[in-house]
């Protein structure tokens, strides 16, 4: 859905971040990444703390001129590496703020010649609030952090994205049961998938040199698919080569890195893709449906 500004209430820009599309994600919805470029400088965030469902956590802690602005609010949507909705209309809790600011509508899509199209759309309850938050310096300070975010996006892009995806998350549970819902055979096929997904197993022998092969059902669709397994270096890192679809073909080499980070863990994937570039598994939604998966390894192993 298109979202038209009004020019009452509302501010709105557009940008072209020279970065892919999930990493530009990662840096907005990420806890540890978005204190990097949030605010401009010399201006800091000191905390950062979001949970990226409906009536979640979206708090930033900032320190501007020595005066600490704590921002509690809520996430009222996220749809991964597409659009990001949050407001201080309204606390955890759904708990209503007696003076709310604004509503912040953030749209991604991948940019004609690559990078992301980076929309912005500010909305407030009022024509005077929308006049102060421009003389506030909206544009200035929204257009500065824009071009951070570009930066700091792109610096994590690394030097060759065109056939490769990262996805990147924190996942709210120790290492060890991050790894734990990865390796373990009886755990693995019961999150692994995208929402709406299930997986029926063949084999399984998760170890070095061992495999897993399996049916993923979903959307009415079966897509037969093979993990076969390298490296597993235990709460550290495991690699797969992923084959599948009917003529089982290989598709992607995987690297899965567990980082412990303030008490969860970070989890990165690295697709190095085989048969195609990354602009065009992105057009099938390799990015949305990885994420989701991400987010079901963190229910998985919040669950044990």
């Amino acid at each position: 859905m298109t979202l038209s500004p009004n020019p009452d209430t509302d501010l709105a820009f557009t940008r072209t971040l020279n970065a892919p599309r999930d990493l530009v994600w990662a840096c907005w919805t990420d806890p540890a990444l978005l204190p990097k470029w949030f605010m401009p400088a010399p201006h800091t965030v000191e905390e950062a703390e979001i949970d990226l469902r409906p009536g979640g956590i979206f708090r930033t802690k900032m320190n501007v001129d020595g005066n600490i602005m704590d921002s509690p609010g809520v996430i009222l949507e996220a749809d991964p590496t597409r659009r990001l909705v949050f407001t201080d209309a309204y606390s955890p809790g759904w708990i209503m703020n007696p003076s709310p600011f604004m509503t912040a509508i953030l749209t991604f899509s991948d940019a004609e010649g690559g990078g992301t199209t980076y929309d912005v759309l500010v909305r407030h309850a009022s024509t005077e609030a929308r006049d102060n938050h421009e003389k506030m310096g909206f544009f200035e300070g929204w257009g500065t952090v824009a071009d951070q975010l570009g930066v700091a996006a792109s610096a994590m892009a690394g030097p060759a994205p065109d056939r490769e995806l990262l996805l990147t998350r924190r996942i709210d549970a120790p290492v060890a049961l991050a790894w734990k819902a990865w390796t373990d055979p009886e755990l693995l096929p019961k999150w692994w998938g995208p929402e709406g997904y299930h997986c029926e197993t063949e084999s399984i022998d998760l170890r070095p040199g061992g495999h897993w092969r399996f049916t993923m059902i979903g959307e009415g669709q079966r897509h037969p698919n093979l993990h076969d397994f390298g490296e597993m270096e235990k709460e550290r890192r495991l690699t797969y080569r992923l084959s599948g679809f009917d003529d089982m073909r290989h598709h992607a080499d995987v690297v899965v890195e567990f980082t412990e980070e303030a008490g969860g863990t970070r989890v990165t994937m690295r697709m190095t893709l085989a048969d195609m570039a990354a602009a065009e598994a992105m057009q099938f939604g390799a990015l949305e449906k990885g994420y989701e998966t991400l987010a079901k390894l963190e229910q998985a192993a919040r669950r044990l």
